[in-house]
């Protein structure tokens, strides 16, 4: 089996590099198994062309620079130069597992997919934000699991972050249709609707980095957000009540304090459930993540996960309901 690991890269040659170096290490039955390596500089001016030539020699590896024109766009180019028989992209913030491709191997040997997917997992070596936010993007109370989790709210589909698809998938649909705001939904979505066979492969995780800061994490969920809607406007019936929870998780929280104004009781009953499910996420991410520290960075940041996220949203939102108005 033939895998080509595609991977879209913007003024990140060191995150880049990370990634290559996680690649060097994977321990796989090399008689069923071969992969290649396809990076695709998205017209960055920090380029990470040196980066790639240092690993040259390691694996066969593919290095194309093209004007920039968005994450989408450019993992359609790798598909374009990909020789594999399964094309799985990667963020190039991402770390790979050592047992990645033959636990691929290993399923679709079993369970033959069309497209696939996994999770995504926080690495000892990440900060203690990084290791939060990581918390706030995978839970259960906070984004439903359906970033690649066996418990979810609503059916799994591949996240462009961790995502396999066979080759006659690609012939098939023609790869991106979008190259951001959701792109990765929408393809998911398309592949699904052509009749393809779509799972969830539990052990092949990756570790996602994510952003750094707070502030970063916020301006990519509520990018997100926005992406949601994006979605709605291809595939309407798409739009589930799980995916409201974040607005309602903001008008719940600014409407909480006139609570207050309206009676008492009402006030203490809206705050104290905001109290309650915050306690819940704290004792989980405790549960998860075993460190003190984590565990409350991980309230803030499903606070600023939800609220990015559903600002976005209902931004988005309005502005559709304004442009048919």
């Amino acid at each position: 089996m033939f895998f080509s690991l595609i991977i879209p890269v913007y003024n990140r040659p060191d995150e880049l590099d990370e990634l290559l170096e996680s690649l060097t290490k994977q321990v796989f039955d090399t008689a069923k198994i071969r992969f290649e390596v396809v990076v695709i500089e998205d017209g960055s001016k920090n380029k990470a062309d040196q980066v790639a030539k240092k690993y040259k020699n390691q694996f066969d590896l593919t290095y194309f620079y093209k004007e920039n024109a968005g994450q989408g766009f450019a993992r359609n180019t790798g598909f374009e130069i990909a020789k594999g028989d399964y094309l799985v992209v990667f963020d190039s913030d991402a770390l790979v597992p050592p047992h990645y491709l033959q636990t691929v191997y290993d399923f679709l040997e079993k369970t033959p997919l069309d497209a696939f997917g996994g999770a995504d997992k926080a690495h000892e070596s990440f900060t203690d934000t990084q290791k939060a936010i990581s918390y706030a993007m995978t839970s259960l109370f906070s984004t439903g699991g359906i970033r690649g989790n066996t418990k979810s709210a609503e059916k799994f589909r591949p996240r462009s972050f961790n995502m396999g698809i066979s080759r006659a998938v690609y012939e098939k649909t023609k790869g991106y249709k979008i190259t951001r705001m959701g792109e990765d939904i929408e393809f998911s979505i398309r592949i699904e609707d052509n009749g393809f066979k779509i799972g969830f492969i539990p052990n092949a995780y990756v570790y996602h980095k994510r952003r750094t800061s707070f502030k970063q994490f916020y301006k990519q969920l509520h990018f997100f957000g926005r992406g949601r809607i994006n979605i709605w406007r291809f595939f309407p019936k798409e739009l589930k009540l799980v995916h409201c929870f974040p607005a309602a998780f903001v008008l719940y929280t600014l409407a909480s304090p006139v609570g207050f104004l309206i009676h008492p009781f009402l006030g203490l009953l809206m705050t104290g459930s905001l109290a309650f499910y915050f306690m819940v996420i704290w004792i989980d991410a405790l549960i998860q993540t075993k460190s003190l520290k984590v565990s409350l960075m991980s309230v803030g940041a499903v606070c600023v996960q939800l609220t990015a996220y559903g600002i976005g949203f209902m931004t988005e939102a309005w502005k559709e309901i304004w442009k048919k108005k």
